[in-house]
């Protein structure tokens, strides 16, 4: 995909429906009834490995490059470097929590709904600012060769879920992903 910005976008949705997915499932555990926790631990497995590993690492080049930019952007990108470290830790919580319920640990239910409420609710909200207030400033401030130092920065990895080459661990994911695709489209 040539333009960056659209890019930052694209992901940015597939994050969301991801998201969306997740919180479907939190509202099932926190209803009483059983959640698909295979989904859960893979959606934030992919988010923890993919998103925080490429996306985030990319986005935070590009913000570097965009509070020298405007000056102005330095208080917001502060607090988005914050929220970065933030959903990293929230997501290494809960997938820690998902993990021992998939391995028949006893977990605290409150335990599960805090770090579950914690991470979507940072990275929603996230998410949010990023579209309303960095991509507009990103599409008009950062150049050609900005965007080439920020994929020259961050080694470019394929998609594991929404790439080309699907892995392993993420086949049943992009099925439901498709099929859930095609209810909306009727």
């Amino acid at each position: 995909m040539k333009n960056p910005v659209l890019r930052w976008h694209n992901e940015h949705m597939q994050f969301e429906r991801l998201l969306g997915y997740l919180g479907k499932q939190v509202e099932a555990f926190q209803d009483g009834r059983e959640p698909d926790y295979e989904l859960m631990g893979d959606i934030v497995f992919y988010l923890r490995e993919y998103a925080d590993l490429q996306h985030h690492q990319r986005e935070n080049i590009a913000f570097e490059i965009l509070a020298q930019r405007d000056q102005s952007y330095v208080p917001l990108i502060k607090q988005l470097l914050h929220e970065h470290r933030v959903i990293d830790t929230a997501g290494v919580v809960f997938q820690e929590q998902l993990s021992n319920i998939l391995n028949d640990v006893l977990v605290r239910r409150e335990l599960v709904e805090t770090a579950a409420a914690t991470y979507l609710l940072y990275y929603r909200a996230h998410v949010h600012t990023e579209e309303s207030q960095i991509l507009p400033a990103a599409e008009r401030l950062l150049t050609d060769d900005d965007w080439k130092a920020v994929g020259n920065a961050v080694p470019s990895m394929p998609d594991p879920l929404f790439g080309a080459e699907i892995g392993l661990r993420f086949r049943a994911m992009r099925v439901k992903v498709l099929m859930d695709s095609a209810e909306l489209l009727k």
